[in-house]
């Protein structure tokens, strides 16, 4: 008996020594390459996008670029959109994606996700004097993005208001930039999705765009990797609760959201901090 005994706890410290030296595959190349691939948007005014002189900038893309910093590696940016933003993660040709995404349960099915690093919510973008809630939209256009919450949202809050047409009033689009144009050019009366990109895109007219009625949702951020890579996630929920800490979240967060910007929007909610 203490022979099968010692075989049983010896067969349980085999497979515990490999299921440890399997852990964080990810994250042990990042720390062997001296380098993370990370995924960011190009079109997300302000979360991340390029400027009139084509250069790359935004809230995701310094906050990936502080977490980098902060794991002591080279960033590698990588070009992503809605579509591409998890899948890049699952085939590993990124190792992370900062990407103004919504952390959602069916998401997780896919990739992991870091704490809570930006909080948002939806809404309804129009012109300006139009519209004062969703009821007031009911049978008009409304454009989003494809592939998002913010798709599922805007057909739930239409159905709701009462539009027998909920589900063909709302047209997907590729891009931001897309819905955008849309608007400006009145294919459709309203563009709804986060609130924080929707005053992004109204900033580039000021005075003729405004938000409509109130939040369809909350949208928390968060970033995506792959999964069952702890130690990866360990590291980037201690850079983002370390940048609270020290102040250089509000920095980047004021850079871009703060008083006196075009994008101005007060921080709704507090980064998640651990003992």
């Amino acid at each position: 008996m203490r022979l099968v005994k010692l075989l049983a706890m010896a067969s349980a410290l085999t497979v515990l020594m490999a299921s440890v030296a399997m852990a964080g595959p990810v994250f042990d190349r990042i720390q062997k390459e001296k380098k993370i691939r990370v995924g960011i948007m190009t079109d997300s005014i302000p979360g991340a996008f390029y400027n009139e002189k084509g250069e790359w900038g935004g809230f995701d893309y310094d906050m990936a670029t502080e977490v980098a910093k902060r794991m002591g590696v080279e960033i590698e940016r990588v070009q992503v959109n809605n579509k591409t933003r998890i899948a890049l993660v699952q085939s590993g040709q990124i190792d992370l994606s900062v990407s103004n995404m919504t952390h959602t349960r069916e998401r997780d099915k896919s990739v992991d996700f870091s704490l809570t690093y930006f909080f948002d919510g939806q809404k309804i973008l129009s012109k300006k004097g139009q519209f004062k809630s969703v009821k007031d939209m009911v049978g008009k256009k409304i454009a989003t993005m494809q592939g998002t919450t913010s798709e599922v949202n805007v057909r739930r809050a239409l159905k709701e208001a009462g539009d027998p047409n909920y589900e063909t009033n709302v047209i997907s689009y590729q891009k931001e930039s897309e819905c955008f144009q849309a608007l400006q050019n009145g294919r459709v009366a309203g563009w709804s999705t986060d609130a924080s990109i929707l005053v992004g895109y109204a900033a580039k007219t000021p005075g003729q765009f405004e938000l409509v009625g109130d939040f369809l949702s909350d949208e928390p951020y968060g970033m995506a990797m792959p999964q069952d890579d702890s130690a990866l996630r360990d590291a980037v929920n201690a850079a983002i609760q370390d940048m609270w800490k020290d102040g250089t979240y509000k920095n980047i967060y004021n850079k871009w959201y703060g008083p006196g910007t075009p994008f101005e929007m007060p921080l709704a909610g507090q980064i998640e901090m651990w003992p």
